[in-house]
C-alpha cells in the first residue's frame, strides 16, 4: 500500500509540472497581490480588497503573512467583502488565542481551527477561485517555506504564529513559526508564481503606545520586529511593482474593536494607489486608436 501511494505521488506530481510547462496560456499572470502581517491592523488589508473589487481591478494571485495569509486565504476561498466586513466587527484576539505555559510562548493559536474552519469557504488551496501563497518559517533553520497546495488551515495557522506570542505549528515535521520573519510582504512569493506586477500592501507603524512606553511584553516583541523589518526591507521592495502603506500609526496590535477605522485606512491608501494601479491593465480596444504612419511620396511635377 506505501509503495502504491508513493507511485500514486509521483504521478500526480509529475502531472503538476507537465501543467506548469503547457504554455503561456496556463501561466499564472495578471496583478499579484501580497498581504502583509500587522496582527489587528491587517484589517486593513479588507480596505485594499474592497476598493479593487469596486473598481473592477482583477487580482490574480494572492500571497499573505500572518493575518495577510488569514484574509487572503479567507477572499481567495470566496469568502465576499461584505462577509469580511461583518467577520472584522466580531473577531477578538480570543479567537485566535488560548493561554498556555510553554517554553514556546504564551499562548496556542489552535482555536484558529474551530475559526477558520467556520468561515473558509473550501478546505484546501487546490480548491481557491484566486491561487493562494501562504507563508512560514522554519523555527530551526529560519528558512522561509511556502504554501501553495494541501490544506488550508495549518498553514494559516502557522503563518500567523508570532513567536513569543503563539506556539509553533508543526506541519509535516517542521516547527513553523510567523511568516514575517521571512516574508514581511510576501512579494517575491508572488514573482515567483508568475506575477507580472506586484502590489504590495505594508503595515508599517511602531506597536507601542502613543502616548508612553510599552503595555506588556507583546508590546516590546511587536517594537522589535517593527524594527527588524524597517532595517531589512530591501528585498521585498525589489520584488513588488507598488508598495502601498495604510495608516496604521495608533493602532495597538489588539485593536480588532476598531476594525472600520482599519478599513477605512485600506480604502484611503487604495484608492490613492488607483492611477498606478490602472496602468497596469490592458488598454479597452475602444481605446485604442491607430498609430498614423507618415509616408513620404515624391512631389509630383506638374504637368506641362
Amino acid at each position: 500500500m506505501k509503495s502504491l501511494g508513493k507511485i500514486i505521488r509521483t504521478v500526480q506530481a509529475f502531472g503538476r509540472g507537465l501543467s506548469a510547462l503547457s504554455g503561456p496560456e496556463q501561466a499564472p499572470s495578471g496583478i499579484g497581490l501580497a498581504l502583509g502581517g500587522g496582527f489587528a491592523r491587517g484589517i486593513a488589508h479588507i480596505g485594499v480588497l474592497k476598493v479593487l473589487e469596486e473598481e473592477n481591478i482583477p487580482v490574480s494571485l494572492v500571497a499573505g503573512t500572518s493575518v495577510g495569509a488569514l484574509i487572503g486565504a479567507a477572499y481567495c476561498s470566496g469568502v465576499t467583502i461584505a462577509e469580511l466586513e461583518h467577520m472584522s466587527t466580531r473577531v477578538r484576539f480570543k479567537d485566535f488565542a488560548r493561554w498556555t505555559l510553554s517554553r514556546y510562548g504564551f499562548a496556542s493559536n489552535e482555536r484558529m481551527i474551530k475559526f477558520l474552519s467556520s468561515i473558509l469557504k473550501v478546505k484546501t488551496f487546490e480548491e481557491l477561485r484566486i491561487p493562494l501563497a501562504v507563508t512560514a518559517t522554519d523555527f530551526s533553520t529560519g528558512a522561509g517555506v511556502v504554501f501553495h497546495s494541501g490544506p488550508l488551515v495549518d498553514p494559516v495557522r502557522a503563518s500567523c504564529a508570532y513567536p513569543g506570542m503563539f506556539l509553533p505549528v508543526k506541519i509535516r515535521g517542521r516547527l513553523l513559526v510567523d511568516g514575517m520573519l521571512a516574508h514581511a510582504v510576501p512579494t517575491v512569493p508572488l514573482r515567483e508564481m508568475g506575477a507580472q506586477n506586484v502590489l504590495a500592501v505594508h503595515l508599517r507603524g511602531t506597536w507601542t503606545n502613543a502616548g508612553g512606553g510599552p503595555r506588556h511584553l507583546f508590546d516590546v516583541i511587536g517594537q522589535c520586529f517593527a524594527i527588524a523589518q524597517e532595517m531589512n526591507c530591501e528585498v521585498w521592495k525589489a520584488a513588488a511593482d507598488l508598495v502601498i502603506d495604510p495608516d496604521v500609526n495608533g493602532f495597538k496590535y489588539d485593536d480588532f474593536e476598531r476594525s472600520a477605522e482599519l478599513i477605512h485606512s485600506g480604502e484611503t491608501a487604495m484608492r490613492a494607489a488607483l492611477p498606478e494601479v490602472r496602468k497596469w491593465l490592458p488598454q479597452p480596444e475602444a481605446d485604442r486608436k491607430p498609430q498614423s504612419v507618415s509616408i513620404n511620396q515624391p512631389a509630383t511635377a506638374p504637368a506641362k
